[in-house]
């Protein structure tokens, strides 16, 4: 019983927070809380722009920023990972406020939260390593469109039109606008996101969102206008954990939403988890930890009304250039963010909403990385078609299609890659002393392949091609020392080309079959056919010296003397 324990204690305990993660919290407090003051400044208004643009409001956002924060830096793999709502998961949230509504989203938060758990326990955090990079460019330039288009009604003013299709959506309100303009809210984004973009280039360490959300809510207020309509009332605190949003007759719908939260979920904050290691020196996640971290955090989150979350990228990176060491910066950011919504609640609701989609565009565009957009399209032009193709299914369908498109292509371009380094070559069986007459009368009757690379689906039928083209000659020889791997379709062509080849009284032969490849041409009754009447050898030189006496024994050739044969054979064996 003991023994049973430990075997499923132990893979849960190596996901819980250890005693170095606390000692580490200790080392460097001061500079760790101003680094968790600065984020939490930079969070606020991206906490109350993601929470509108998701479709739940401005407290979902805050909600999740403070609960998600705080239990994703206490249990996730990464001492530096900010978390909370972010652009990416708001996207693939408004469909599905628009299909289920608020209760929907809340369900499915819990539901990837306890799949994202899972992904734990089954370690997958090791699998984020072989998503392509254009493929995670694509998918970051999709997004930032994405999230630049879903600002467009409040940056216009205009009431959000129906629908669930971000271009359609931005059409309608391109055309209301039109209808009824509302320059004072397309004045407040715009100065918003030019204060953002041209601050962060001249002095990166001031938090100009902030600056620039509180400066146009003291003109909104100030000048009472109307037009730049406010966020609207907050609550002054979380609300008490409560489950009377699930409807369990819906659960089995909301399964495919929720895999695809949750798959967003692992992707970005492992991601994110990544940028923060390369700004660092020293430290390296635990993604499984971090997948972990991330399920309790979003099983948490909708409890208090919160959206999905994920790791930051963008916070995660100012954590890290503020100077912040250990998770304490991360804790003291969701500290600070639920002192602002028990304290500050009514300030924070007179925020324009174009303000705040003036802080989602700037961050848009500065999601935008030209230079290594650049980069990876001169690359190569399969990873520039990877990167475009992934970047207009984010815009055109969805995040996770996306992916699975991405990933789709990349792997076929891959395999295409790899089918291209399988070769068979024809090599020379001679280099003795013989006559010119002997010389070519080996060269019209035997001839050997050495085949190098992978033998697997994608590069055997070009190689059944090349094999069966093999004409005028009675033995062929078939050097497989080199085959890297094997699939069976590789064996079932091999087998056939040799049939093929058999059935034109060519005779096959072969070498240096190894090991991990007999089982593949067992299971398909291609072995058997190549050990027929001895005709598989260990090495090339027996193979060799095989052809020479079947032919010998046909007719074909004249007998050679043995001592002649045996330095031919050593000869070759050298090549």
């Amino acid at each position: 019983m003991s023994a049973l324990v430990s075997r499923v204690w132990g893979p849960i305990r190596s996901l819980l927070p250890a005693r170095a993660d606390f000692v580490e919290m200790g080392r460097s407090p001061r500079r760790d809380l101003l680094a968790g003051l600065t984020v939490a400044i930079v969070a606020l208004p991206l906490a109350l722009g993601f929470g509108v643009s998701s479709g739940l409001g401005a407290e979902a956002g805050l909600a999740t920023a403070v609960v998600a924060g705080a239990l994703a830096a206490i249990f996730g793999g990464s001492n530096l990972q900010v978390s909370g709502p972010t652009g990416a998961m708001t996207v693939v949230l408004v469909p599905i406020v628009a299909k289920y509504g608020p209760g929907g989203v809340l369900t499915v938060g819990l539901i990837a939260g306890v799949m994202l758990v899972a992904l734990a326990l089954l370690r997958a955090g090791k699998y984020m390593q072989y998503v392509p990079a254009p493929v995670v460019e694509g998918f970051t330039l999709g997004i930032a469109c994405v999230i630049g288009l879903q600002q467009v009604p409040n940056a216009l003013g205009v009431a959000k039109p129906e629908g669930d299709r971000v271009l359609v959506v931005t059409w309608r309100a391109v055309e209301e606008f039109a209808k009824a303009p509302n320059w004072t809210a397309v004045a407040f984004a715009g100065a918003v996101t030019v204060v953002m973009l041209i601050g962060a280039r001249l002095r990166p360490t001031i938090p100009f969102s902030i600056v620039a959300v509180i400066a146009a809510t003291l003109v909104a207020q100030g000048f009472h206008l109307d037009a730049a309509t406010p966020i609207g009332d907050l609550p002054s605190g979380l609300p008490a954990p409560s489950l009377s949003f699930l409807d369990p007759s819906a659960l089995g719908s909301l399964l495919a939403p929720a895999l695809a939260v949750a798959a967003l979920a692992a992707l970005e904050s492992l991601l994110s988890a990544s940028v923060a290691d390369g700004m660092t020196v020293g430290q390296k996640h635990d993604p499984d930890r971090e997948l972990f971290g991330q399920g309790l955090a979003n099983i948490a989150a909708p409890l208090f009304g919160g959206v999905p979350a994920t790791g930051a990228i963008a916070r995660t990176a100012v954590n890290v250039r503020t100077g912040a060491g250990s998770r304490l910066a991360a804790l003291a950011h969701a500290a600070v963010l639920a002192a602002i919504v028990f304290a500050a609640a009514p300030l924070v609701s007179k925020i324009p909403l174009a303000a705040l989609a003036g802080v989602l565009i700037a961050t848009a565009i500065r999601m935008v990385e030209v230079g290594s957009l650049r980069a990876m399209a001169k690359a190569t032009r399969s990873d520039a078609l990877i990167l475009v193709l992934t970047a207009v299914a984010t815009l055109a369908l969805d995040l996770v299609y996306a992916v699975i498109i991405g990933l789709v292509v990349a792997g076929v371009l891959a395999l295409r890659a790899v089918a291209r380094q399988a070769r068979m070559d024809q090599v020379p069986l001679d280099r003795g002393d013989h006559s010119a007459e002997e010389h070519t009368l080996l060269a019209e009757h035997i001839v050997a392949y050495r085949i190098d690379g992978p033998l697997f689906f994608a590069a055997a039928h070009r190689f059944l091609l090349e094999l069966s083209e093999t004409a005028d000659v009675r033995v062929v020889i078939l050097r497989m020392s080199r085959v890297s791997t094997m699939d069976a379709t590789g064996a079932l062509v091999l087998k056939d080309a040799v049939e093929k080849l058999n059935r034109r009284g060519i005779v096959v032969m072969t070498s240096g079959i190894r090991a991990g490849q007999r089982q593949v041409l067992e299971s398909v009754g291609a072995l058997s056919l190549l050990r027929h009447e001895s005709r598989e050898y260990a090495t090339t030189p027996e193979a060799i010296a095989g052809a020479r006496t079947y032919l010998e024994c046909a007719g074909v050739l004249p007998a050679i003397p043995a001592q002649t044969t045996a330095r031919t054979a050593s000869e070759e064996a050298a090549q």
